[in-house]
């Protein structure tokens, strides 16, 4: 990791699901903010909370993030971060949404209740050892959409090839059996969308449901590449990052 930060441009990657009530004016507040420090990227706003990929220098970068965890609010904001040696964003878009990650699952929450999650280093030890410490057998399960998927997912994990994340509750509906008396790890980029599944399958009657915290983003920070093959997609011109978190070539 030390050769990726001597690299000049720091990317972000957070979500945090809170209640808001002031959406227009956040949004406002967060693009001037954002534009004097010439950052560029995508920030998703709603009622449910915010979502957040911004790239520039390392020094506005997390100027932006030290800004925003003064509101009460977003205290608890904890960026992953990776590098790149250009500006993997085009131009910077602050929008309001229903939704920070579409699901058309009003009932589905996390900002009144999150599901558990279990850091990279438990899910890892569980896949070491084959089953929880219970003795039950894992599954990690892929959120993301199909080509997601195809470029790089944990070894054997459970893929429905949906093609966008609204599709998950009917495909989780029909495959609910498969599920039964397992400990399912429900996963993603970065945790936001495995965050609403857990809750969901939770809410079908599925009790041993977690999701990984932070995502893979996380679990390559903080474990590598244990069990998992390949590498992640992601929404930027770097198309995709390996294991250390460097951008693939050809990328950026």
């Amino acid at each position: 990791m030390d050769a990726q930060m001597r690299l000049p441009v720091l990317n972000i990657s957070v979500y945090l699901f809170t209640q808001l009530q002031d959406t227009p004016t956040l949004r406002q507040a967060c693009l001037e903010q954002a534009q004097n420090r010439q950052l560029k990227g995508t920030m998703l706003i709603a009622e449910e909370g915010i979502n957040v990929f911004l790239a520039g220098p390392p020094e506005d970068v997390r100027g932006f993030v030290q800004w925003l965890q003064q509101d009460p609010r977003f205290a608890s904001l904890a960026p992953k971060e990776s590098w790149s040696a250009r500006q993997p964003f085009k131009k910077l878009l602050v929008k309001v949404k229903n939704e920070i990650i579409r699901m058309n699952h009003p009932t589905i929450q996390p900002q009144h209740g999150r599901a558990p999650a279990v850091p990279a280093a438990t899910v890892k030890r569980w896949l070491d050892q084959g089953h929880d410490d219970a003795g039950r057998p894992v599954v990690t399960l892929d959120t993301r959409n199909d080509f997601e998927v195809d470029a790089g997912a944990f070894e054997g994990a459970i893929d429905w090839r949906i093609t966008k994340f609204s599709e998950f509750p009917e495909a989780a509906t029909q495959h609910l059996d498969d599920l039964k008396d397992k400990t399912i790890v429900s996963y993603c980029t970065g945790g936001i969308r495995c965050e609403k599944a857990a809750i969901y399958l939770r809410e079908l009657g599925l009790e041993d449901v977690y999701q990984l915290d932070g995502g893979i983003l996380k679990y390559f920070e903080e474990v590598g590449s244990a069990h998992y093959k390949g590498d992640c997609f992601v929404f930027d011109e770097r198309r995709g990052v390996h294991p250390d978190l460097s951008e693939l070539e050809g990328g950026a």
